[in-house]
């Protein structure tokens, strides 16, 4: 092989490798979406039109200073800390049906995870006959406290780490662990 067909090479393979992980970035990016679907209409069905579980049977703290800190302002409710829970067990599933953990898997959880609860949390202000997106304000939402450009700052912190994350997940290694085999676009 010639030195320009070796580059040549080099530079298909380097372009294939960027291909297959924007479109493993994409597809990952796509199921989220759709699991963000599913799930609004499970929330939609359960509350209703009374967002945040205001009318359902759960325990609620609703002043804590940890709350402005962690939970953006709202209320910690049981029926929350149970799903939210649920959800991160549920997101790691794939790793430990494989018995494969890596810091680069752990980052595509996390913003798999960002971005699936934002996205369904818009989801279920748009699919909700009680609102719609012409509801979609402070003025008729106000279980979210702090907004930012039209949106509760949630949306916008957690969609940017979120979306970061997962594109980080599928950068390049910088690592040879054996035990830990670096995440590749077929993780």
């Amino acid at each position: 092989m010639t030195p320009t067909q070796n580059n040549n090479a080099c530079a298909s393979h380097a372009s294939s490798s960027f291909g297959s992980k924007a479109a493993s970035f994409l597809l990952l990016f796509l199921y989220v979406v759709l699991l963000a679907v599913f799930f609004a209409q499970v929330e939609i069905q359960i509350e209703g039109a009374s967002g945040w579980a205001a009318n359902l049977p759960t325990w609620r703290i609703e002043k804590h200073w940890l709350l402005e800190i962690f939970w953006g302002g709202r209320a910690m409710t049981g029926y929350h800390a149970w799903v939210f829970s649920f959800m991160i067990l549920a997101f790691h599933l794939p790793l430990v049906m494989l018995r494969r953990w890596s810091w680069r898997l752990e980052l595509r959880v996390l913003g798999s995870l960002a971005v699936f609860w934002i996205t369904e949390d818009f989801l279920w202000f748009v699919m909700n006959p009680a609102y719609g997106i012409s509801r979609f304000s402070t003025a008729t939402v106000p279980w979210h406290k702090h907004w930012f450009l039209g949106v509760p700052t949630d949306y916008v912190t957690f969609g940017v780490v979120g979306i970061l994350f997962m594109l980080l997940s599928f950068g390049e290694s910088k690592s040879n662990d054996s035990k830990n085999p670096p995440a590749t676009a077929a993780d």
